[in-house]
C-alpha cells in the first residue's frame, strides 16, 4: 500500500503556482504505542493555509519545505494501537494533504456519521462554523436588531455568519459576493435581506446603496476596499470583526490601509481581528444551539466538492479564485 502525500517544495511569491507543490507517494504508516492510522475521506482546504506557506511569522507556523502540508480532515480508523479509539471509528483530525495519516490517538476526535455528513465536520459544524459563531457574537458582540454586513458572504464562514445573524434577530443582513449567481444564493436560498456582486462597481456605493441607514456590524473575510466601504457606513457604536483579508494573501507588496480610519473616532467604533482557536471554549454552545438549525434545515449550507487527492492543490487554489460556493472539501 502506498500513500500519496503534498509537499511544499518552495515557498510561493504572489500567487502559488503548481511547481512550488509535489505530489509524493510514500509507504503507508504504520501506527506506535497510542497512535492510530487513519484513510483519510474528505480533506478541508482554507485561506489561511496560504499564510502558512510563507516563511513569515505569523500565529501558526510556516509549513515546512520538503515535508507534507496540514490541514482539517475527516477519516476512518483502520488501525489502532490506543485506548478509546477502534478500527472503524471515525474522526477529525489536522492531518490532511494526504490519503492516510498516523497521528496520536490525543489528536483525533471521535465524530459521528450517523448523526450528520462527515463532510459537515470540517464545515458548517466544524471549525468553519465555530469561526462564524464565535467571531459574529463574541468577536463583533452582535445583538438582537443589528445591521449586519459579510464580505465574502457566498464562501463557508460569511454564508453562516449571514444566516446566524438572521437566525438571531437582525433587523437587516448584507452580503457581498463575486458573481450574480452567487448574489442569487445569498438573497433566495440563505435569506439575506440584501446582497452585491462587488466586481460590478465600487463596493462603497453598493453598500450604501443596500444599507442605506448604514451598519452595525461588518464580518470582514475580504479587506481592502470591503474594509474602507464599512467603516464609510459604520453607525455609531458599530463593530467590525477581521476574520480574513483574502484579497491581500497574494500581494507582494504591502497594501495601502485604509483611508478613513478617522471615521472611527466619529463612529466610537471598534476593529477587532480573531482567531477561531481562541474560542474553543464556545463549541459545546455552539453545537448545542446551531446543531438543531441545520438539523432542521434553518440553517443551510452549500458544499463544493472535488474528488480525488490529487486534485487537492487545484481545489486550494480554486478557494483563493473564489470558485467555491460555501465550504471547499476534497473526497477522497
Amino acid at each position: 500500500m502506498t500513500n500519496r502525500e503534498w509537499h511544499l517544495i518552495s515557498r510561493p511569491v504572489g500567487w502559488p503556482k503548481p511547481e512550488d507543490f509535489a505530489l509524493v507517494e510514500t509507504p503507508v504508516p504504520t501506527p506506535g504505542e497510542g497512535q492510530v492510522l487513519v484513510r483519510n475521506k474528505y480533506l478541508s482546504v482554507d485561506p489561511y493555509m496560504r499564510g502558512r506557506m510563507s516563511a513569515a511569522k505569523s500565529y501558526a507556523a510556516p509549513y515546512e519545505l520538503g515535508k507534507v502540508m496540514q490541514g482539517g480532515a475527516v477519516g476512518e480508523v483502520i488501525a489502532s494501537n490506543a485506548e478509546g479509539i477502534a478500527t472503524g471509528d471515525h474522526v477529525l483530525h489536522f492531518f490532511g494533504w494526504r490519503e492516510y495519516a498516523v497521528m496520536d490517538a490525543k489528536n483525533a476526535v471521535k465524530v459521528d456519521p450517523a448523526a450528520a455528513p462527515l463532510s459537515t465536520y470540517l464545515g458548517v459544524l466544524g471549525m468553519t462554523g465555530l469561526t462564524a459563531y464565535a467571531g459574529l457574537l463574541r468577536t463583533a458582540s452582535f445583538k438582537e436588531g443589528d445591521i449586519v454586513f459579510v464580505s465574502g458572504a457566498a464562501g463557508a464562514v460569511g454564508s453562516q455568519v449571514g444566516q446566524l445573524a438572521r437566525l438571531l434577530g437582525a433587523s437587516r443582513v448584507i452580503g457581498s459576493a463575486g458573481s450574480d449567481d452567487k448574489v442569487k444564493l445569498l438573497v433566495e436560498e440563505y435569506g439575506f435581506d440584501a446582497a452585491f456582486n462587488y466586481k460590478k462597481g465600487p463596493v462603497a456605493e453598493q453598500l450604501r446603496e443596500a444599507a442605506p441607514d448604514g451598519i452595525d456590524v461588518y464580518f470582514d473575510n475580504v479587506g481592502g476596499e470591503h474594509l474602507e466601504a464599512a467603516i464609510g457606513s459604520l453607525r455609531e457604536g458599530g463593530r467590525i470583526a477581521v476574520c480574513g483579508m483574502i484579497s491581500v494573501y497574494n500581494n507582494t507588496e504591502p497594501a495601502p490601509g485604509p483611508r478613513n480610519l478617522a471615521r472611527l473616532i466619529q463612529t466610537r467604533g471598534r476593529i477587532q481581528g480573531f482567531l477561531v482557536g481562541d474560542h474553543y471554549d464556545l463549541q459545546p454552545e455552539f453545537v448545542r444551539k446551531v446543531g438543531p438549525w441545520v438539523a432542521s434545515g434553518e440553517l443551510k449550507y452549500r458544499e463544493t466538492v472535488v474528488e480525488g487527492v490529487e486534485n487537492t492543490l487545484e481545489a486550494f487554489l480554486g478557494v483563493l479564485r473564489g470558485d467555491n460556493i460555501g465550504k471547499m472539501i476534497v473526497k477522497l
